[in-house]
């Protein structure tokens, strides 16, 4: 009984009162920058191709250098002989290697965004860390189809020059 009581008095309470309308606006979340996402993907890209641990069977003589399996080692003497000028550069001294791969991966995409085939990577000269992990990730990644050793003027030593597979448009075909 109590409960019957209770609802009456609420009702009389209650009387000549108006509902509230609901707000109905939805609030959207802020879109992400064009600049965060593809920095999140960069990472993500860099965790899928590049490991630490793998070292690729390299040679133990001579320039750095490498041919993808598959490849025409032709592609390799080109690079060597400077046939394929680097359009883009990238400079990584000073570099950390987290860094340094995040770098790697975004240049790669932009050599396919631009459709550029060649760049130089600049690692350094001496012992470093990047000097020996540059060819294990670039070895690593599946757009890139070889790397050499720089000449002098790219940078020699300290330099690689890294060729791209941009995709097999008709026109690539044509600049080779």
């Amino acid at each position: 009984m109590s409960q019957e009581k209770d609802d009456q008095l609420f009702s009389e309470m209650m009387q000549g009162i108006k509902p509230l309308s609901q707000d109905k606006h939805h609030h959207r979340k802020t879109a992400k920058s064009r600049v965060v996402v593809e920095e999140k993907q960069q990472r993500q890209m860099a965790d899928t191709f590049f490991s630490d641990e793998y070292q690729p069977a390299m040679p133990d003589s001579g320039p750095t250098r490498f041919v993808r399996e598959g490849a025409d080692p032709f592609e390799l003497k080109k690079l060597r002989r400077g046939d394929y000028p680097p359009e883009l550069m990238l400079d990584l001294h000073g570099y950390r290697a987290q860094e340094a791969r995040f770098e790697l991966i975004a240049l790669i995409e932009e050599c396919k965004k631009q459709h550029i085939d060649c760049a130089c990577i600049m690692h350094g000269i001496g012992g470093g860390v990047l000097k020996q992990q540059v060819p294990a990730w670039l070895a690593q990644h599946p757009d890139v189809i070889a790397y050499h050793q720089a000449p002098l003027e790219w940078g020699g030593d300290g330099s690689l020059l890294v060729l791209v597979d941009i995709g097999q448009s008709e026109e690539n075909w044509h600049r080779r």
